[in-house]
């Protein structure tokens, strides 16, 4: 099981003394007799032949001889096996030439292959054995044992460590050159899931939205949520829920929450489809929504908008978070991350991970590129009172950003 900090979140918002009401018993209900969507197919050998063909390009030209990359996203990005981190390494070693290979366990071996993608051998080590060794027999092998070797920016400590121990020879230096210059520019059939994900759970914030009721807690609507994404075909749904006041926190309140006349609901939810993320987040008013209320909806929607007019290929990706801010400091927010105003970046990277490189952020250089994927989300935070989050994910075209979901219309047409 993977657990992301936001699905944690999550699920602690849910929990602490917001316990189900019993009012979303009959939508919860209802959503199990939905049809499933019809989802795009899952990613295939040829894709992943052509990730791994990229990848030996930019070992090339970054002179690396070969990265390592452990169990996680991008081991199932780039040879198809989905393995969870333990203390035991399961890992993909990629040289520059020839086919990789998988390290393992042993007695994991029949279940890993299952999954394996690619042309790769798999290579088994035993309890009372070093799973470096193999890693750097294969390197020498290769002809590596003196070359430049990338490390995956997620791998822990101990691989690095235990290498040096192992291959003192070799250079590691960072992966971020070829995983990132692969994973960040997605291609036709990632965008066609990550669509299919935002198209369900779109869907399931409209169908949610016309059956709340007075006096539902954030696990009541959590649990509508993540009951019509399934229904429609998701796995891994995740909703954070904040109501009221709550809704001033980014990531929500531990106090009790309830539905309430005239008060901010905001949904941050999103689930996975073949592996690829959605994230959307929408906020409105249950009943009828005050003039302040009103007003800072607006300046959010108008955030969104500032955001995508920003967002142009070749422009930096913090140009776009500072364009948002400089309007908002305009708008007497902040200055900066203060508050009232927006306290966290304008957007982040997304994928086959809800939360990847690179962010919205101010200071980041890397520029826009076709196939980059942001979510596009400048809420303004007024702490005490209540905070208006509008999300929405986009990927770049050669012609500009392009919406996964659209931003919605008004406080009123909300969904």
């Amino acid at each position: 099981m993977r657990i992301h900090r936001r699905e944690l979140l999550a699920a602690g918002g849910m929990l602490v003394g917001t316990t189900m009401t019993g009012l979303a018993r009959g939508a919860i209900q209802a959503a199990g007799e939905l049809k499933p969507k019809v989802l795009p197919p899952p990613i295939g050998r040829d894709e992943r032949m052509a990730r791994l063909a990229r990848a030996r390009a930019l070992m090339e030209a970054n002179d690396v001889g070969a990265i390592i990359v452990e169990s996680g996203p991008s081991l199932d990005y780039f040879t198809g096996v989905r393995w969870g981190r333990s203390e035991r390494l399961t890992g993909a070693v990629i040289p520059a030439t020839g086919d990789p290979i998988i390290v393992t366990p042993f007695f994991e071996r029949p279940s890993v292959e299952e999954s394996l993608g690619i042309p790769a051998e798999v290579r088994t080590w035993n309890e009372d054995e070093e799973p470096l060794k193999l890693v750097a027999r294969f390197l020498q092998e290769r002809g590596l044992g003196n070359a430049r070797i990338g490390m995956e920016e997620t791998n822990r400590f101990f691989i690095l460590d235990r290498l040096n121990q192992q291959l003192p020879s070799a250079r590691v230096v960072s992966a971020n050159s070829i995983v990132r210059g692969c994973r960040m520019i997605k291609t036709a059939p990632e965008i066609a899931l990550m669509q299919a994900a935002s198209d369900l759970t779109l869907a399931t914030i409209a169908d949610v939205h016309g059956k709340l009721k007075e006096g539902m807690t954030p696990a009541d609507i959590g649990a509508m949520m993540e009951a019509g994404m399934v229904a429609r075909g998701g796995t891994n749904p995740w909703a954070l829920v904040l109501l009221g006041e709550a809704a001033a926190y980014p990531h929500g309140s531990g106090k009790p929450q309830a539905v309430k006349r005239s008060e901010v609901v905001l949904i941050d939810t999103g689930c996975s489809v073949r592996g690829y993320q959605s994230d959307i987040s929408r906020t409105f008013v249950f009943g009828t929504p005050t003039a302040d209320q009103r007003k800072v909806w607006n300046q959010v929607a108008l955030g969104q908008q500032i955001a995508n007019a920003a967002a142009k290929i070749a422009a930096t990706a913090g140009s776009v978070d500072d364009a948002v801010r400089r309007a908002y400091e305009s708008w007497g927010y902040g200055p900066g991350y203060k508050l009232p105003g927006l306290s966290h970046r304008t957007g982040h990277g997304i994928g086959m991970e809800g939360h990847e490189p690179v962010n919205l952020v101010h200071g980041e250089a890397t520029p826009l590129a076709p196939g980059m994927c942001f979510s596009n989300e400048p809420g303004i935070y007024i702490p005490g009172k209540f905070g208006i989050r509008l999300e929405d994910c986009f990927h770049m075209t050669a012609a500009g950003p392009k919406w996964f979901s659209v931003p919605p219309k008004s406080i009123d047409e909300p969904v």
